[in-house]
């Protein structure tokens, strides 16, 4: 099959639910019109299966409906990260072949971003679900800085570390402030006349590998991305670049 539709109670029905606030009291009229601008956004027969006043003026919805629409899925091509992944213990062993030294890693959440759960989940030696994070890695330095560091700050710990690898990650994205935060790192660097030394990778729920090379990142991480999958990477491209 090639051709798919979404699905909810039959192959290919088209049933989707979606959600939405509008700045409306939950009353019939706001109902109307959340099925009304569900109309317009191409779904048929829409229901409200759930309406809730968030205030006096604004309330959230929750509508299900058909679209019509289908996908062709073998005609899509997505650029991602295509490694295998290996285990910890072979990323070690790898670094000790192939690279001959510990490598130095250091990772923040970087900007004005303060949210640390998707570095911590990378860097920390706890990891998350089940996954370890860099620092227990055998092979590597990891040094995690946290959250809210200025892109100054972070390359000047670079400096400081000899870093080889710099993970960026990026949670807050309201107003696309994480494209202009990642675009100014990568900037910097390049100012600093680093950026071809070491290896730039960027991380976070709305980053896409497409996204981050457009942004001139060697490669981005997306949700249900581990350490050892960010590692993979980073190892096998350190080390192609000693050959190269």
């Amino acid at each position: 099959m090639t051709d798919i539709r979404p699905y909810g109670d039959t192959l290919n029905d088209g049933k989707i639910q979606l959600s939405f606030t509008l700045p409306v009291p939950n009353d019939d009229k706001g109902r109307e019109a959340a099925k009304i601008l569900a109309r317009k956004m191409g779904l048929t027969d829409p229901n409200v299966a759930h309406s809730g006043a968030l205030d006096a003026d604004f309330t959230f919805y929750v509508v299900y409906g058909s679209v019509a629409h289908s996908v062709d899925y073998s005609a899509i091509k997505v650029q991602s990260v295509a490694e295998e992944t290996m285990s910890m213990e072979e990323i070690a062993d790898y670094i000790r072949e192939h690279i001959g030294r510990k490598i130095v890693i250091i990772g923040a959440s970087t900007g004005t971003d303060a949210h640390t759960v998707g570095i911590d989940a990378i860097m920390n030696m706890k990891g998350f679900a089940g996954n370890y994070g860099l620092e227990r890695y055998d092979m590597i330095e990891a040094h995690n800085l946290g959250s809210q560091v200025a892109n100054e700050d972070f390359i000047q710990k670079a400096k400081e570390l000899k870093a080889d690898i710099l993970l960026v990650s990026q949670t807050v994205t309201q107003k696309d402030v994480h494209i202009a935060n990642l675009t100014e790192l990568a900037e910097m660097l390049e100012a600093e006349e680093m950026r071809h030394k070491i290896i730039l990778i960027c991380g976070g729920p709305r980053i896409s590998n497409e996204l981050a090379k457009e942004l001139g990142y060697d490669a981005g991480f997306g949700q249900n991305a581990y350490a050892k999958h960010v590692a993979t990477f980073a190892v096998q491209e350190m080390a192609r670049r000693t050959r190269g």
